[in-house]
């Protein structure tokens, strides 16, 4: 396993991080299961591990909880908030009211006094970042958190929170999670460069593209990944960008057939060879999962590797960027851009 600094913090974790958002309802993964997981990626050398309070609504913190039980000094622990837990409206956003209240009951399923990383899982319009800051801040002088970062934001909101922290005398985001793999390379274009800039840790999600990347799909096979149950449009082949992303799949899958890799090794050792990136994080729902993904763990991708790569897919090329979730919402509302 290779370790890498977070960002300016100091703090040493591994190149692949555990996700645990298949903990639970989501991934059909029992506690048995999940315990199993944590066990075999602590002992492989994983040192971090990332939930999220609406991962299964609770459940995933809960178990992770349990399966850390014992030995929480030995792992970087990290959860998120502000997306809606339940229909009550201000259950939800990172306004300083809720994410208060949502730390708190982290830490409670979690089973812990504190966590090392604490996340804004997604930019709040609603929000000022001044509010949300400030919160965190506060959060971070009572010991209950370390540290805090962004995830899936928008370069242009990295910027204006890291100037927003300046400019009151506030901690900062030390972290940005966004999304990235070798079908999904838009942050390459501004994210990755603003990350780089402001010295944050970057925690790529959904570096094997929600399965695509996995070696599962191919031209011919059906697919029966557990995604596409649950999001089936991201796996219709009548549709155009899903055509394109079997398509480069299949040129992949040679380009990692004769360098001899599996194609989890390509996908995961293509994510943590750019040098903004801290780590990738791996979600397995299974023991074999996680097994074929820590094969990766010393995988590193020579330079004309990575240029056949970039003749696949090209560089700062998003082949489904309606998955980024961090479109502005001008993009997404037309009355905000024909005022």
């Amino acid at each position: 396993m290779q370790y890498r600094t977070l960002g300016r913090t100091g703090v040493q974790v591994s190149t692949l991080a555990l996700g645990a958002m298949n903990f639970g309802q989501i991934g059909r993964t029992t506690q048995d299961e999940a315990t199993a997981i944590v066990d075999a990626a602590l002992e492989a050398g994983v040192n971090l591990i990332d939930t999220a309070d609406m991962y299964s609504q609770g459940e995933s913190e809960e178990m992770v909880g349990k399966a850390i039980a014992g030995r929480r000094d030995e792992i970087v622990l990290a959860t998120k908030a502000t997306m809606p837990m339940g229909a009550e409206r201000n259950h939800r956003g990172s306004s300083r009211r809720w994410i208060v209240t949502a730390l708190d009951d982290s830490l409670r399923r979690l089973g812990v006094d504190h966590v090392d990383l604490y996340q804004m899982h997604r930019w709040d319009p609603a929000t000022s970042d001044e509010e949300t800051l400030s919160a965190l801040t506060d959060l971070q002088r009572a010991g209950k958190i370390r540290y805090f970062g962004s995830s899936t934001f928008p370069a242009y909101r990295i910027v204006q929170a890291e100037w927003a922290a300046r400019a009151n005398h506030l901690s900062r985001y030390v972290t940005e999670q966004p999304s990235y793999s070798i079908l999904q390379r838009g942050i390459e274009t501004h994210v990755l460069p603003v990350t780089a800039e402001y010295g944050l840790g970057v925690l790529a999600w959904s570096p094997l593209a929600s399965g695509w990347l996995s070696g599962a799909i191919r031209e011919g096979r059906e697919i029966t990944t557990s995604r596409s149950a649950i999001l089936p449009e991201r796996f219709d082949l009548t549709l155009a960008a899903n055509r394109a992303r079997l398509e480069a799949v299949e040129r992949l899958a040679k380009v990692a057939d004769e360098a001899g890799l599996t194609m989890i090794q390509l996908a995961l050792g293509f994510v943590t060879a750019h040098p903004a990136v801290t780590s990738a994080i791996i979600g397995p729902r299974t023991l074999e999962h996680l097994r074929s993904q820590l094969a990766a763990a010393d995988t590193v991708l020579p330079g004309d590797l990575l240029d056949a790569i970039d003749e696949i897919v090209a560089p700062g090329t998003d082949l489904a960027p309606q998955e980024k979730f961090d479109a502005p919402p001008a993009l997404l509302d037309p009355s905000l851009r024909r005022r």
